[in-house]
């Protein structure tokens, strides 16, 4: 996945659009950050273990109405709600995680972020991700670079940080059917372990993109995951400057009409990737399978 510039005019205004998510985004997180401290209505949200509170759709409502309001007869894709549909033939999709972190907050643990992206067809071509405890708010525009808090523009930096060069702090990512007994997750979070000072799993992987992008972490991990996060977050780090590959090394393509199966990644600063995809595809076939013999 590198940044390229959309290969056709767009029906949108894609600066205008920033501004629209950007709005959004900061006014569910003013409302996350007012009821996050507060008692909450935790559900529980299929089998997997995953929950569900008041503020997940509260948040979502608001964002949903700022949408609307604005693109009408855009489609769309939310966390809690499903899928909208927009005007007939429509290409243009929202994508809407209005709490990334729902477990984390439902344990007062403060890691969370609301994320939105904007795609043409199953192409991404905005991103915005706002973390509402430090109030930061991070952009990108396909092909156009990433924005940070201060409206400048955000690079990877060229060297890791003093005493990562051998020893790389990563996150991981994964979705929610996996099971706690899934040898492939198993295998791969151990053999990154063995080659790296730490593993993070923030249960918030909006978080981690944030992370990467600035350089705190070197890179991200993801087995199976949601695609409802994925856009905003991977947008972020791409055009921040981290490159991305398959689990079995391949060229990685991020659509969103993909199969989980076909989302696996590896994304991180270009002189870790190598690195990193010794380690997957040891266990990663090409095509998307894994070797049996872990």
């Amino acid at each position: 996945m590198r940044p390229t510039t959309p290969s056709a005019a767009l029906p949108v205004d894609l600066s205008e659009a920033r501004g629209v998510a950007v709005d959004a985004a900061e006014a569910a997180g003013a409302l996350l950050s007012a009821g996050a401290a507060g008692p909450l209505d935790v559900r529980q949200k299929g089998t997997g273990g995953d929950v569900v509170t008041a503020l997940d759709t509260a948040a979502e409502e608001l964002i949903l109405g700022r949408l609307r309001a604005a693109y009408p007869a855009h489609r769309i894709i939310a966390e809690e709600s499903g899928v909208l549909e927009g005007a007939p033939g429509e290409e243009m999709v929202w994508l809407v995680d209005p709490l990334d972190g729902t477990n984390n907050v439902a344990i007062g643990m403060a890691v969370y972020a609301v994320g939105l992206a904007l795609c043409a067809g199953a192409e991404p071509v905005l991103g915005v991700v706002h973390d509402p405890v430090s109030g930061r708010t991070w952009s990108a525009i396909r092909g156009k670079g990433t924005l940070g808090p201060d409206g400048a523009l955000v690079t990877l930096p060229e060297r890791p940080r003093p005493g990562r060069e051998d020893n790389p702090v990563l996150a991981w990512t994964q979705g929610h059917q996996v099971e706690s007994d899934d040898l492939v997750a198993f295998a791969l979070r151990t053999a990154l372990e063995k080659r790296c000072a730490r593993i993070l799993q923030l249960w918030a992987p909006l978080v981690a993109w944030t992370m990467l992008a600035r350089g705190d972490i070197d890179g991200i991990v993801g087995y199976l995951p949601e695609i409802v996060d994925l856009p905003a977050g991977a947008l972020l780090a791409a055009e921040a400057g981290a490159e991305f590959r398959r689990l079995d090394g391949g060229p990685y393509e991020l659509g969103i009409d993909r199969p989980p199966s076909e989302l696996g990644f590896v994304a991180a600063r270009p002189d870790l990737l190598d690195r990193l995809l010794e380690t997957t595809t040891a266990i990663a076939m090409p095509g998307g399978g894994f070797r049996a013999a872990f």
